[in-house]
């Protein structure tokens, strides 16, 4: 039997919101595994951050000497460098 263009365009609207549907669910899953991978990039980041914090700490109490020295040394320079700039307007 022939079909009628009604049940042909009926046929043809029910597969395209099939495809449309199947479409949909992918980019959500695309979305979804995105997500996914941000959020895991995220946690290594702030794992690694942390990481870095604590062996700077440890490094820090180690050479302790060495840590006040540097920092004497470093805020004096700024400041004479302030000074100068300033005294130079």
């Amino acid at each position: 039997m022939s079909q009628t263009v009604v049940e042909r365009t009926a046929d043809n609207i029910a597969e395209s919101a099939y495809q449309a549907s199947r479409a949909t669910y992918a980019i959500a899953d695309a979305v979804e595994d995105g997500v996914g991978a941000v959020r895991q990039a995220a946690k290594q980041s702030c794992d690694a951050g942390e990481e870095i914090l604590n062996d700077t700490t440890h490094r820090l109490q180690r050479h302790l000497a060495l840590t006040i020295a540097a920092t004497f040394a470093i805020g004096a320079t700024a400041g004479a460098l302030l000074g100068w700039i300033i005294k130079r307007r």
